[in-house]
C-alpha cells in the first residue's frame, strides 16, 4: 500500500487489508510505504489513527517509511493511492514484471481510473470517506484472495 507520505492513506489500507486478511483467516505480509521518505519513523496522522479505531482497526502502531526499490520483488501486489504515485513508481523502475505489479488500488477489481484523495489538508469527514473507500475495496481483494486460495 503506497501513498506519498505513508502518515494517512496507505497505513490505513495496510490495517483495513491485515484485518480482513485475518477476517478470512489467509495468510499474508501487508505493508504500507511512502513515495516521499520524510515522515519517516513517524506514526500515522492522528485523524487516520482515530477513523481506523472508530472502525475497530488499531494502526497506532505502524511507522511511516519511505518505499524502497527491494519492495518491488518483495511484493505480490503493490497497490498505490492515485495516479502521481502510480507514475513515481513506474519511474523507479524499468522493469516489466515490477510495472505489471503497481496499480490505483481502486482498479484492483474494475478498472475505473478512481484515486483516492489524500485527506491530509480537509478535516474528519475526508480521512471518513477515504476509509469507506479503502475498506470497500480491500474487502474485494480479500474476497479475490479468497476465490484464489480455494482454486489452489
Amino acid at each position: 500500500m503506497v501513498c506519498l507520505g505513508n502518515i494517512c492513506r496507505s497505513p490505513l489500507a495496510e490495517g483495513i487489508m491485515k484485518a480482513k486478511l485475518d477476517k478470512y483467516n489467509l495468510p499474508y505480509t501487508v505493508d504500507s510505504a511512502g513515495t516521499g521518505n520524510w515522515h519517516e519513523g513517524e506514526t500515522p496522522d492522528h485523524r487516520s489513527v482515530k477513523i481506523a479505531l472508530e472502525n475497530g482497526v488499531d494502526i497506532s502502531s505502524q511507522r511511516a517509511r519511505g518505499f524502497k526499490s527491494d519492495d518491488f520483488d518483495r511484493f505480490d501486489h503493490i497497490y498505490v493511492m492515485d495516479k502521481s504515485n502510480l507514475s513515481t513508481l513506474k519511474e523507479r523502475t524499468s522493469e516489466a514484471s515490477h510495472h505489471a505489479k503497481i496499480r490505483l488500488i481502486m482498479d484492483a477489481k474494475h478498472k475505473t481510473g478512481k484515486e483516492v484523495p489524500d485527506p491530509y489538508y480537509g478535516n474528519l469527514n475526508d480521512f471518513r470517506d477515504v476509509y469507506s473507500m479503502l475498506d470497500e475495496i480491500c474487502e474485494e481483494i480479500a474476497l479475490d484472495f479468497v476465490e484464489k486460495s480455494r482454486k489452489s
